[in-house]
């Protein structure tokens, strides 16, 4: 550790948010540190459906022109796969589906209604419960493990730096701005920080006056064995997110969400909540020619929510030189524009290529203090959810 002493930006949480910051920052020629508790990644950005497919953001415009290049602009391979479909089982879901297709050819993206034998020649996966579906020709699908390890070592090779096992316990300020950033393993000078940290993003925002109010949850994924590869490999419906890889494995996620609530010294207690079965059941329904397909592993990553569910990117008030994000569960996609953002806040003091107004802490300003209750974001809604 002696060999550190500080970076003009530290970033604290090696999740794909702080990794694409630290990238932005690096091929600029800032100095950047980022610090990691635990192992880069070892949450939901390496543990996710992988979609890149988020059309209600304002960064979405910047989220579809990178994607398609980010293979060359970061020298690795992400494994992005353009295009998307989302099946309907019902009128019902094609007209809630439909909001997707005219949010985004409002912002020019194109998309095709799919009739019954469309979606079956696309998803050959599917059933007869099919009766249509939408071909978004805009998003996709990446890599979540590949995309991340990509960031890393493209910040590195810029010259950023990455901590890892290296536990944050508090700040130094002095004049209403962060000098240092306190860790287990001593202490960090910084002249800029950014606070990516996903579900402890609240509990250190706290310390420096001015909290980012986030709840835990555990968001679980089933992998399938590998089945013969369908012409688009990202595949919605039935309340589920997810992908067909490259091997041919089916990964997917959807929830119920198991809420967790968090420590006084900021872990998160084992989660137990059975839905790997509870998944693969509705993956049965979405893709039933798949249904004798066996789930080979499960796993899950913690994500953190807003009360709005919307992401902040934003600079603290309480401290001038703090910029906070959480993305608030969809980081991953995000990514590459989400890092951009960060960067431009905090070389620039403003985001130069979208308005970002919206992902302003400030409009939790009157949040009440039960809103984890009034959401009713407990930690039982899971079982709750399952038993019903």
């Amino acid at each position: 550790m002696s060999e550190i002493k500080g970076a003009s930006v530290v970033i604290v949480g090696g999740g794909v948010t702080g990794l694409s910051a630290g990238w932005w920052l690096a091929r600029d020629g800032v100095d950047v540190l980022v610090l990691e508790k635990g192992l880069i990644g070892w949450e939901a950005s390496g543990r996710n459906g992988g979609g890149c497919s988020h059309h209600h953001s304002p960064l979405f415009a910047e989220e579809q022109r990178l994607w398609p290049i980010m293979d060359e602009l970061l020298g690795y391979p992400t494994e992005f796969r353009g295009e998307r479909v989302r099946l309907a089982a019902s009128e019902h879901q094609m007209a809630l589906y439909g909001r997707a297709l005219r949010n985004a050819e409002r912002q020019g993206f194109e998309s095709e209604v799919l009739d019954v034998k469309q979606a079956k020649e696309l998803v050959p996966l599917a059933g007869d419960t099919v009766v249509g579906g939408y071909h978004y020709k805009f998003g996709g699908h990446a890599n979540p493990h590949r995309t991340l390890q990509g960031y890393a070592w493209a910040m590195q090779d810029h010259g950023g730096r990455i901590l890892q096992h290296t536990t944050v316990t508090g700040f130094r300020t002095e004049a209403g701005r962060v000098v240092a950033v306190e860790t287990d393993r001593g202490e960090i000078g910084c002249d800029s920080l950014v606070l990516a940290a996903g579900p402890q993003t609240g509990r250190l925002s706290a310390m420096l006056g001015q909290e980012v109010p986030v709840q835990s949850a555990r968001c679980e994924m089933i992998v399938t064995e590998p089945l013969p590869l369908m012409p688009l490999g990202g595949v919605d419906g039935c309340g589920l997110y997810g992908r067909q890889t490259l091997r041919g494995n089916l990964a997917y996620g959807g929830g119920p969400h198991e809420w967790l609530a968090m420590a006084e010294e900021g872990t998160l207690p084992k989660p137990t909540t059975p839905l790997m079965l509870h998944m693969g059941r509705r993956l049965a329904e979405l893709l039933p020619k798949a249904s004798h397909a066996r789930i080979i592993r499960s796993w899950a990553g913690v994500i953190e929510n807003t009360p709005d569910g919307r992401p902040v990117i934003d600079r603290l008030v309480s401290q001038a030189n703090v910029v906070v994000a959480t993305l608030s569960s969809v980081g991953f996609g995000l990514s590459p524009a989400s890092g951009r953002a960060i960067r431009d806040l905090v070389v620039d003091g403003a985001c130069g290529f979208a308005d970002i107004s919206s992902f302003s802490l400030a409009r939790f300003a009157e949040l009440e203090p039960n809103w984890r209750e009034l959401q009713g974001w407990q930690v039982m809604a899971a079982a709750e959810a399952l038993a019903a």
